[in-house]
């Protein structure tokens, strides 16, 4: 099952989650961001902003 973005839905290529992808815990549930929206977002992130507020 490849790893898709719950911010943008890009999808990851193989199985594992890549190296460069980030995960958070919002609400008890598990969230995995891309690369790309990972640094567009960093801020909000160590702020621990949900992103809806993105």
């Amino acid at each position: 099952m490849a790893a898709t973005c719950d911010f943008c839905g890009k999808q990851a290529d193989g199985e594992d989650l890549p190296l460069t992808w980030t995960t958070a815990t919002e609400n008890g549930r598990r969230r995995v961001f891309c690369d790309t929206c990972s640094r567009e977002h960093l801020r909000a992130m160590e702020s621990k902003l949900d992103s809806e507020w993105w």
